[in-house]
């Protein structure tokens, strides 16, 4: 029985095959009921009133502190900490070896030498895999996430998180305190205090128009929740349920999940699968889409391919660097918007009803993804590989099917290409996955973030292509 993920890998023989057939289904976004009213209306709240996210409960906390706190967050990192004050956060992107992305997060720096790593687990697993191993004078905590599937059992975290967003969110923060708030630079941390707790803030934009997040201690929840939605009632506040929060992607532009760059590699890499049990997130992510390769390394993606290349700063030394110094980013390719199709979305949501033949691959609403890391093939009108197609939805806000996509740099906005969706021999052994026929959507390139809103609002840089 293996025991790390190097034991299952040299067990499986096939890196790519394990991964496709892997039987963990869908990504889950645990404990938040999918929805409070229903997914339109509350991807509607963000943008005409106001929204509540919950995200207690889906993401990893990594505590580090210590003296070698930032040298670790900066030895693995593609971003400088040069400029990193206390009481700022920035998105934290680490690349293996090859240049390719593990992931990525929010690292806040909390106090001098104590910063918080908050995101999906495999950015959180290398930062721990290094702390333990580095020899860094380091002490850290890893908070998981919540359980996919309680079955009825106690859920505790250390800290809720909240954030408030839309375009009536200050005037709700400012009522919850009583009076103006300063509105902080982007990414800016403060405090408050709701319903008599002290609350830790960050200066956010997740759904385009400014907004904050809001963390304390897991006790605090319910009687923080309950004042937010009080004082937002006037405001036309919405609780957005994890069916909808998961789907905000698809307007501002950030791609959750790309496959962790690790399987294969250098020393670095083998120690990395050799820590790592057999049944870690890397062991059991389960691929999906289109895309198929006999090769792992084909679905690495470096930074400039997700829209990170202005994160990349050469400044310092960094797991990662020599590779993403040999790149030349005007040859890379690009973060856009695929919009989809409208007749060809509609016959791929009709064909669950298709009584005659396999059909298509389901397409669920608001996210249609069906796996972890989600990898369909773009096309040009001769059927040749020209990008890859990496989180696929449905926004009430834009009546579209969209998705969120990376391509050859030579294809401007405007061009139509396809999207094949669903797998091909009519699909692999994932659960989430049943016999079906491959169509390729058309598709136009659009802009990212797609949303006019996200496009104005956001700070160059977190979502956009803008400074880091």
């Amino acid at each position: 029985m293996a025991e790390n993920l190097q034991q299952l890998l040299d067990e499986k023989g096939d890196t790519v095959r394990m991964l496709r057939d892997s039987q963990l289904g869908t990504y889950i976004y645990p404990v938040v009921p999918a929805e409070f009213t229903n997914w339109r209306r509350e991807q509607k709240a963000w943008r005409d009133t106001a929204v509540l996210y919950d995200q207690t409960h889906h993401m990893v906390n990594f505590f580090i502190s210590g003296p070698d706190a930032i040298k670790l967050v900066s030895d693995t990192g593609i971003n400088s900490f040069a400029n990193f004050p206390v009481d700022t956060a920035k998105q934290f992107v680490p690349t293996a070896s090859n240049g390719g992305v593990i992931g990525d997060g929010i690292l806040f720096r909390e106090a001098e030498d104590e910063l918080v790593y908050v995101g999906r687990a495999p950015a959180a697993n290398w930062l721990q895999f290094h702390a333990e191993t580095g020899g860094y004078d380091v002490q850290t905590r890893y908070d998981d996430r919540s359980p996919s599937r309680p079955y009825g059992q106690a859920v505790n975290r250390e800290y809720y998180r909240f954030q408030i967003q839309g375009p009536h969110a200050w005037a709700i923060i400012e009522k919850l305190a009583g009076g103006p708030v300063e509105r902080v630079k982007f990414f800016h941390m403060g405090h408050t205090t709701i319903a008599g707790s002290p609350v830790r803030t960050l200066r956010h934009g997740m759904a385009g128009a400014p907004g904050l997040e809001l963390w304390g201690p897991y006790e605090d929840h319910g009687r923080v929740r309950d004042a937010i939605l009080e004082a937002g009632r006037e405001f036309g506040i919405e609780p957005c349920g994890s069916r909808a929060y998961s789907s905000n992607t698809l307007e501002s532009g950030w791609i959750p999940s790309p496959l962790p760059a690790i399987y294969s590699g250098g020393d670095i890499e083998r120690r990395y699968r050799e820590w790592l049990p057999a049944n870690s997130y890397e062991a059991i992510n389960a691929l999906a889409g289109s895309f198929v390769s006999d090769s792992i390394d084909d679905y690495y993606l470096n930074p400039w391919d997700l829209g990170y290349g202005s994160f990349v700063k050469f400044d310092h030394d960094f797991i990662g660097r020599e590779a993403l110094e040999k790149i030349d980013p005007e040859t890379q390719r690009r973060k856009v918007t695929l919009a989809w199709n409208d007749d060809d979305l509609a016959a791929i949501l009709a064909s669950v009803l298709d009584r005659e033949g396999p059909g298509y691959q389901f397409f669920d609403l608001p996210n249609a993804n069906y796996g972890s890391s989600n990898y369909d093939a773009v096309v040009d009108a001769d059927g040749t590989t020209i990008g890859l197609s990496l989180f696929t939805g449905v926004t009430a806000n834009e009546k579209r099917g969209l998705s969120l996509a990376t391509v050859d740099r030579n294809v401007p906005i405007g061009a139509e290409v396809r999207v094949v969706w669903g797998e091909p021999d009519g699909g692999s052994a994932k659960t989430t996955v049943e016999p079906h026929e491959q169509f390729a959507v058309r598709a136009i390139v659009s802009p990212v973030p797609y949303a006019e809103t996200a496009r104005q609002e956001y700070h160059g840089g977190w979502r956009t292509a803008g400074a880091a």
